[in-house]
């Protein structure tokens, strides 16, 4: 389940865009600008970036590069999507660090194949992916959850928690940063809902002595700790 990051100022295409990706099984962000795209950034970990050339407040060409020398973001990929589409402007944005560019109007089967494309290269989105921490086994392929040779029983949002928090262990999100990851930021829930679902997750996990890999960070938020395993 690997999250895109969209930066376009065309409200119509960047709902479009939202749609269609959350159909296709993707996790989305979305932004108009590149202030917002940075704060996205530095807020949650993207697989992949949408990029548009002209953004309202900068070139996203010159973002682009920028990113690219900073070592967090220089292998993050990113697919250009803009209106020029002569051969000077292709060359200047490959250059610039672009791993794809594609031209407006663009067909969105081809654009979905070229998301894969990228994921694939990047390994965010392996079909038969498992993370082990903390004595837990997660397949993504199957949606199972093991301790052991036993299987736990999970919801789906249960589910999805779990695989974000061993994704990233160790890391504190916030609610509202939980909410965006594993809801989606076109949903609009109370915070307090992420509560309900992380005791649901301990009271799975409970039978197998794994609640405690939850860590409740006080002011902050919550973790996934492999030293409480």
């Amino acid at each position: 389940m690997a999250r895109v990051l969209i930066v376009e100022d065309d409200t119509d295409l960047r709902d479009m865009l939202t749609e269609s990706l959350t159909q296709a099984g993707y996790h989305t962000g979305s932004v108009a600008d590149i202030r917002a795209a940075r704060d996205a950034l530095e807020s949650l970990p993207y697989d992949l970036v949408l990029l548009d050339w002209m953004l309202p407040d900068a070139s996203g060409l010159l973002w682009l590069r920028k990113l690219r020398r900073e070592e967090q973001y220089r292998d993050l990929p990113v697919i250009m999507l803009t209106a020029r589409g002569e051969i000077t402007d292709r060359v200047q944005g490959l250059d610039s660090g672009a791993d794809d560019y594609l031209v407006k109007p663009f067909s969105l089967k081809e654009l979905l194949a070229r998301i894969r494309t990228q994921l694939r290269r990047t390994n965010s989105e392996g079909p038969n992916e498992r993370i082990e921490l903390g004595g837990l086994l997660l397949e993504t392929d199957s949606h199972r959850v093991r301790a052991g040779d036993r299987l736990v029983t999970l919801g789906p949002t249960e589910f999805r928690l779990l695989l974000h928090f061993m994704t990233y262990p160790e890391r504190v999100f916030s609610r509202s940063q939980l909410l965006d990851a594993v809801w989606g930021v076109q949903v609009f829930i109370e915070e307090r809902t992420v509560d309900v679902h992380i005791r649901r997750l301990r009271k799975a996990l409970e039978p197998f002595g794994k609640e405690r890999l939850i860590q409740t960070v006080r002011g902050s938020g919550y973790r996934f700790s492999a030293e409480f395993a």
